[in-house]
């Protein structure tokens, strides 16, 4: 996902109120094309109780997460039929100008328990938690994926998604946040990677130097050897060649509520510095 449509949707969320929603507002389907180019759009919902007001206007905002070119713009409508008239073509490609600008980031917790259980869970204290802090920051936002690991917590514009949170963990992880950092614990990657296994890299490699700044780390290339998958990374001190192999499915396992799941991922190989930048590749140099 490079880019983000968030629509206010107060009220209660069945399983499939996103779905829902896309097809009332936009009927001719003509979001299509902006979803398959990195265009995501979810429902949030401010916390705390969720009555919904008949006529009352909605807050919508547009983002874009695209490394070092991020923005966050916000418009408020009295009709959601109001979104049909916007370039959201300009959206995934990461062109602004549709709404009032705004500072980020926005926080937004997983709270959509008809999806699954875990997120009303362990997303209502991290919501609650956080709203304390980060007024006005603070949404709830509908089902992002990954059920087994409520809390989730995506930062928006920035575009990393942290899973497994409890209040404490989710406050750290917006403090770093709002001083343009990211916070490796519970990091599940950014979601502007190309793949999964470019989140997994740049996970590795930002263990691997401690480097914390939003866009630091970056995965540049990927390629297949062998069973294996190579991804280069970009990191402040130069680049990284990660190594890494798929996981096959190794039966199930229960989640963090109730819910069965399938265990898979990735397993790290190597991580090795293939090059240098900065003071040390002079000094290598010379």
């Amino acid at each position: 996902m490079t880019s983000w449509l968030l629509i206010e949707q107060p009220g209660a969320w069945g399983p499939d109120a996103l779905e829902t929603t896309v097809d009332q507002v936009f009927p001719d389907r003509q979001l299509d094309a902006a979803r398959q180019a990195g265009l995501r759009p979810l429902l949030i919902r401010k916390p705390g109780r969720h009555a919904r007001v008949p006529g009352a206007p909605r807050t919508v905002f547009l983002a874009s997460g695209r490394p070092g070119r991020r923005w966050l713009e916000r418009l408020e409508v009295n009709d959601l039929g109001e979104l049909a008239d916007l370039d959201f073509a300009a959206v995934a490609a990461g062109r602004g100008g549709h709404g009032i600008p705004v500072s980020g980031p926005l926080f937004l917790v997983c709270t959509h328990g008809s999806k699954d259980m875990c997120c009303a869970v362990y997303g209502r204290p991290v919501v609650a938690g956080l709203a304390q802090n980060h007024p006005g920051q603070v949404w709830e936002v509908s089902h992002v994926g990954g059920d087994r690991w409520a809390g989730n917590l995506l930062t928006v514009p920035d575009g990393f998604l942290h899973g497994g949170l409890g209040v404490a963990d989710a406050e750290l992880v917006a403090k770093e946040a709002l001083h343009g950092n990211v916070r490796l614990e519970h990091l599940r990657g950014r979601t502007s990677a190309d793949s999964p296994s470019a989140q997994f890299a740049e996970i590795a490699v930002r263990g691997r130097v401690g480097a914390r700044g939003v866009d630091a780390v970056l995965a540049v290339e990927e390629h297949t050897h062998g069973d294996s998958r190579v991804v280069l990374v970009s990191a402040p001190r130069g680049m990284y060649e990660v190594v890494l192999r798929r996981v096959p499915s190794a039966g199930s396992g229960v989640s963090r509520c109730s819910a069965r799941v399938v265990l898979s991922g990735f397993a790290l190989e190597s991580v090795r510095q293939i090059s240098l930048s900065g003071p040390e590749a002079r000094y290598a140099l010379s």
